[in-house]
């Protein structure tokens, strides 16, 4: 059961995709409201465990909330999630301006289907992509990063969106580096706010993690996340 999906939404269409980078081809997750006409889009950017059953729920839980979502397979060039045994380390070897660019894609993939306005969240690994990745396009207008890792704080000040960041009050490494990361939204006058959940800790968003998941907080910070984004993205 997918607890993310909205109480009483309509239909929505999932399907598996390609996302065009370069000259390769990513495996993606993308759905959106069925029978939709234009609505604002939103990339999902996957944890360290790379496109799992969870990620598809993020997906189709924003697809019941009215956007169109897409999540790309980071690893595809690596053989695809599923093929890999232990994906951490796969995913730490990979260049950081590489998964950037792959966010990009992403993005210019929701473009292609008519979103009208840009989002993009992202869990813990994939929460340093999203503030990488807002740091490289203007053309995100809104943005939920979840206990994500700072980016170089020099390319603060290049940020367009609006942010809104998710931490768990317990996850003392991430944490680190809030002060800094807020410093720097505020001196570049970014439009940001933060919260940090309480009794919860790293990935407590993750509902099929049943070690980290924190009920109370994940249903409020996903509260928090659609808030956002009908603030920004509407």
């Amino acid at each position: 059961m997918n607890p993310l999906l909205a109480a009483g939404a309509t239909a929505t269409e999932g399907t598996d995709v390609k996302v065009l980078v370069d000259s390769a081809q990513l495996d993606a997750y993308f759905s959106r409201p069925a029978g939709s006409a234009a609505v604002p889009g939103v990339v999902v950017i996957h944890e360290n465990r790379g496109l799992v059953p969870y990620l598809r729920d993020v997906v189709d839980g924003l697809a019941s909330n009215g956007y169109m979502a897409v999540a790309p397979d980071l690893l595809t060039r690596e053989g695809g999630t599923a093929s890999i045994e232990d994906v951490p380390p796969i995913l730490s070897e990979i260049p950081r301006e590489r998964l950037t660019a792959d966010a990009l894609a992403a993005i210019s993939f929701l473009q292609g289907q008519g979103a009208t306005k840009i989002g993009i969240m992202g869990f813990c690994f994939g929460g340093g992509v999203t503030w990488r990745a807002l740091i490289a396009c203007p053309d995100i207008a809104a943005a939920v990063p979840f206990y994500g890792s700072n980016p170089p704080l020099e390319g603060v000040a290049n940020i367009t969106a609006a942010v809104h960041a998710c931490y768990g009050a317990l996850d003392e490494r991430v944490n680190a580096g809030i002060d800094d990361m807020m410093a720097a939204l505020a001196a570049a006058d970014v439009t940001h706010e933060h919260k940090v959940y309480e009794g919860a800790g790293h990935a407590f968003h993750n509902h099929t993690n049943e070690a980290r998941y924190h009920e109370p907080a994940a249903t409020q910070a996903w509260a928090d996340t659609l808030g956002w984004f009908a603030k920004y993205l509407a």
